[in-house]
């Protein structure tokens, strides 16, 4: 898996008021809307694109518009949803699909509860987002689902990882020899005995929506 943490001021600032336990909700959906366009920046440095040619004012001029099929944007549920409008701010062709997954508390294991998802996702190019990579064990399972339904690349966003999580994801698809990129805001320092990643910022999910 290629990983890029995107080392940017802006980038830093905002991270660190959302690690900040005095940030109150909807400053924390407003700076994570914010820090997800830049991500998405970096993150679709690789979007496919088709050669164009349109007419200016002046001259013909050739550019690029996004090919088709159109990016697939997937933002897992719940916590995800918090970062769908940065990501389709910069790309409104995009299409959203939609999934949902939990941990199994007798198997550890990532289940999928619900999804939104077209059935054939054959040359499509996927963005998951999720705020938190953590133990890896939720974006793998993720991924999988995405591969086993056709996708061919696949790019994840995440604010923050911990070491633990990148190395689950080079295991998990070692030799699959399909295209997988990270971008994330900071590599963390490690994860504590709860599975939270350390420093963090704390249950993103409760952060963005508060407790339920």
């Amino acid at each position: 898996m290629e990983t890029l943490v995107v080392d940017h001021p802006l980038v830093a600032h905002k991270l660190t008021v959302l690690r900040d336990e005095n940030t109150d909700s909807p400053t924390f959906r407003r700076l994570a809307d914010e820090l997800v366009t830049l991500l998405a920046y970096e993150a679709t440095r690789h979007v496919r694109v088709s050669e164009v040619t349109v007419q200016t004012p002046v001259a013909p001029a050739r550019g690029v518009r996004l090919a088709h099929p159109h990016p697939l944007v997937v933002p897992i549920l719940r916590a995800g949803l918090g970062m769908l409008d940065g990501m389709t701010r910069l790309l409104p062709t995009a299409e959203v699909g939609f999934l949902g997954m939990i941990r199994n508390e007798s198997t550890l294991k990532a289940e999928t509860y619900a999804t939104r998802l077209p059935d054939d996702l054959s040359g499509r190019q996927v963005y998951v987002v999720d705020p938190m990579l953590a133990t890896g064990g939720t974006l793998a399972a993720a991924i999988e689902f995405l591969f086993e339904r056709g996708a061919d690349d696949v790019t994840a966003l995440c604010l923050l990882a911990a070491p633990e999580g990148i190395a689950y994801m080079d295991q998990a698809f070692a030799g699959s020899g399909k295209p997988i990129r990270l971008v994330t805001a900071a590599l963390d320092e490690r994860l504590n005995e709860h599975g939270y990643i350390v420093p963090g910022l704390g249950d993103a999910g409760d952060r963005l929506y508060g407790v339920v």
